[in-house]
This record gives structure tokens, sequence and C-alpha cells, in this order.
């Protein structure tokens, strides 16, 4: 189920406990699942659902995870044993920016 996402939106799993917020979203619909399952919009019921077992890699509280086009940016709010993925390709946790020397 492909939907719009909007910076500030909460989202959380069908399959654990992870917890996320979008950060930053492009236009474009997509499909975020959390082990596999697609996740919810936080406060609508949330149908218990089975996990990919491929796909429980675990996610990381307070992790910004991102696809590879930096087309979704996600702050992870409440760890869980699910893998979050866009579209079906697992997403990363970003990378920290490195700081200015202090020369």
């Amino acid at each position: 189920m492909a939907v719009k996402f909007r910076a500030g939106q909460q989202l959380v799993s069908a399959v654990d406990t992870t917890t996320v917020i979008v950060i930053k979203a492009s236009a474009e619909e997509y499909t975020l699942t959390c082990g596999g399952v697609t996740m919810a919009p936080a406060g609508e019921p949330v149908p218990a659902a089975e996990p990919d077992p491929s796909l429980m890699g675990g996610t990381q509280i307070g992790k910004r995870y991102v696809d590879e086009a930096d087309t979704l940016q996600v702050l992870c709010t409440k760890a869980g044993s699910g893998t979050l993925a866009l579209d079906g390709k697992p997403l990363m946790i970003q990378a920290a920016k490195p700081l200015p020397a202090s020369d």
C-alpha cells in the first residue's frame, strides 16, 4: 500500500515495537515496511501480522534511517526487531556528518 509521507508523521510497526517519525519525505508515494509488513500511522488500529524472518535485522533508537536515493528519512523513536524497508529495499542508518576541524 503506497502512501505519501509528510514530515512529522509518526508510524508504528505491526510486527514489533518499532516506532518512527518521518523527518524528510518526497512528494511521491512509497511503501514503508518493518519486518516485511506495512507500517501504519500512529493512532490507527494495527492488525497483528507475521514478520518476514529474512527482514528481522532490528532497528536502533535515536538513529536516522534513509534510502539510497535519500527520498525518505525517518528517525527511530522506539527500537524493535524488524528491518525498515522502502518499497522492499532495506533502509540504511544515516552516517553522522563530520564536524569541522577546530584548529
